[in-house]
């Protein structure tokens, strides 16, 4: 597997334009490819970007983001609003002020429309036939310090490889594994893509023999995605206080 970071001009806030970028940055792209894309860039050029000297509280504009929310003063040292918001466990329901020139970054609406949305330009603009699409952005895992990345969005490829019904080296048979493909390869892409100053907002990842590329039946289809009564975590998602906007 190769992950190539793609270097870009900046990309400013409050809004700008996402596929003059692209035909500015990407000459051309092999087919069977996996083209991510951070989630600032994707938000700038929705415009979902509020002036920071504009917001009173920025908690009160957290909770109007996120889903669900646990109050900042449940967390040790107030360091954030812990949030769920689409089905994913966050801290801020996402909003971002690193590299916004003095806005706040919300997330991008309408996630998997979006990646449909870009997969489609890419596909008439760069002539594939086979190639993905993932919306990426930096994640905690509990018990554990500094991000990685994870996928909010993707299109163009099947998301988990499905071990269930196949036998172990050993002859026993996997009864619930899964490999999850949207966010292991959202973590590569992260890596190298980096979380400072490197103006890598989009990786491009070759040499995916496993992956099986195909369009969605429809957007609103997303295969690792859990209920929250669902998931192993359940009970410590179910002991937390939950609150809504």
């Amino acid at each position: 597997m190769l992950v190539t970071p793609i270097r870009t001009r900046v990309f400013l806030p409050p809004k700008d334009d996402l596929f003059s970028m692209l035909r500015e940055s990407i000459l051309g792209l092999k087919e069977k490819s996996i083209i991510v894309f951070t989630s600032k860039i994707i938000s700038i050029w929705q415009g979902r970007c509020i002036k920071i000297n504009l917001v009173k509280d920025k908690d009160v504009l957290i909770k109007k983001e996120a889903e669900l929310y646990l109050e900042r003063k449940n967390v040790p040292k107030g360091y954030v609003v812990l949030t769920i918001k689409n089905n994913t466990l966050i801290p801020t329901a996402g909003i971002d002020e690193s590299n916004g020139n003095g806005y706040y970054i919300l997330w991008p609406k309408n996630l998997f429309s979006t990646a449909k949305k870009i997969y489609k330009f890419i596909k008439k603009n760069y002539n594939l036939k086979e190639f993905g699409i993932i919306i990426s952005d930096s994640h905690c895992v509990p018990l554990r310090v500094g991000t990685l990345g994870i996928s909010l969005a993707y299109y163009g490829f099947e998301p988990l490889k499905d071990y269930r019904g196949k036998k172990d080296i050993f002859g026993r048979k996997f009864k619930i594994s899964q490999l999850n493909l949207a966010d292991s390869l959202s973590a590569a892409a992260t890596l190298i893509m980096g979380e400072g100053r490197e103006q890598t907002p989009i990786a491009i990842i070759e040499g995916l023999g496993f992956i099986k590329f195909k369009e969605p039946d429809s957007v609103k289809s997303n295969p690792i995605k859990i209920a929250k009564e669902e998931d192993i975590y359940a009970p410590l998602l179910a002991a937390i206080k939950w609150k809504t906007s």
